[in-house]
């Protein structure tokens, strides 16, 4: 049984940013590639791990090496994703980003061969089979398992702010939702997803990691798709909440905003600050006014008394934190309004095309 442990806590601030993109063809299209990219031949030397499949043939995970103190985030960014889309182009295929696809049709499209996602859809069933989802995932070290998992709790709250500027998936099966994040929503149909409940400390969470695989509820620890987690085996915080971006400024900005939270919440922590508590319900009730509103959201504060609207929300957390990427994020268009924008002046090939990395 696969369970990480303390000492996996070691380290404080280092960054890994992973990445979910759709491999498509000459047209803009998904289409089946992993097994070529990931199997048919060396990785680049760049990355020299190389990619991992996701659950279907047209998607595929690039992630960054491990980011330091003194390393720059946006050059070991751009070094794997000009990998990937390098890899790609060698086979005749192409690299697209989005939350989902908008030609991405699942009853048309394969799922990969891989004894664990097949095992997943055999267990799983529709909601998987259904899975066509893309996602951005942010781990922040953290140098102590009780503080991470502290740490976690409080970023509960932060992560509907996130998919809120991330938000870049308002059409399914070619159709538009009427929603800001359909990828939230269609990702909330598995298990063990969404906003997790809070944690005492680590020794609770490590409890209900060891049950959930004890009682063959997940086959291991990675199947924990919660939207914020302590990584037991990296010994980081996790942040999944976030659409995947085409525009690598925008993953950076994101970036960004999380390890400044983790590092920001991390002293906080050693300073002994007591933790105001959100019913769950009104963090689900957040996480579904991102999902439909995108960049409009506004959000129940964390005292449950009011609500405040996300440009008032980035703009107080950039005055506190020191960061400014997410309010350029912010003050853009967001990724869902670009997509029907384009679609509606331009065509469903202009949008595909748009949603192809140039790197």
């Amino acid at each position: 049984m696969e369970l990480g442990s303390r000492d996996a806590f070691s380290r404080m601030g280092t960054l890994g940013i992973e990445e979910e993109f759709y491999i498509v063809d000459a047209e803009g299209r998904p289409t089946s590639g992993t097994d070529d990219l990931v199997y048919g031949r060396d990785p680049p030397a760049a990355v020299p791990e190389g990619f991992e499949h996701e659950l279907f043939e047209c998607t595929i995970e690039a992630q960054t090496e491990l980011i330091e103190g003194g390393d720059d985030p946006a050059t070991a960014l751009a070094t794997v994703r000009e990998a990937l889309v390098d890899h790609a182009a060698a086979d005749g295929y192409r690299i697209a980003a989005a939350g989902l696809h908008p030609a991405a049709k699942w009853r048309e499209l394969d799922h990969v061969q891989k004894p664990r996602y097949q095992a997943q859809l055999d267990r799983i069933q529709y909601p998987q089979h259904r899975n066509t989802t893309a996602g951005l995932h942010v781990h922040v070290g953290v140098d102590d398992a009780d503080k991470a998992v502290w740490v976690a709790n409080r970023l509960r709250w932060h992560c509907s702010v996130l998919l809120a500027l991330s938000a870049n998936s308002p059409f399914w099966n070619g159709f538009d939702t009427g929603l800001a994040s359909a990828r939230a929503k269609v990702f909330e149909n598995l298990p063990n997803t969404g906003i997790p409940s809070a944690f005492e400390d680590f020794d609770a969470f490590q409890r209900y990691e060891r049950r959930m695989v004890e009682t063959d509820s997940i086959a291991d620890r990675g199947e924990l798709w919660f939207d914020v987690r302590p990584h037991t085996g990296h010994g980081t915080v996790e942040v999944r909440a976030p659409d995947a971006q085409r525009d690598p400024d925008v993953t950076l900005a994101l970036a960004e905003y999380v390890r400044a939270l983790v590092v920001d919440y991390a002293e906080r922590y050693e300073d002994g600050e007591s933790v105001p508590s959100l019913r769950r319900e009104l963090l689900d009730e957040n996480k579904w006014r991102a999902i439909r509103r995108g960049h409009d959201a506004a959000f129940v504060d964390r005292d449950g008394e009011g609500t405040t609207p996300l440009g008032e929300v980035v703009d107080a957390e950039c005055d506190r934190l020191g960061v400014s990427g997410i309010r350029e994020v912010y003050e853009a268009e967001s990724g869902a309004a670009r997509q029907r924008r384009l679609r509606e002046e331009s065509g469903a090939d202009a949008l595909r095309e748009d949603l192809v990395l140039n790197a």
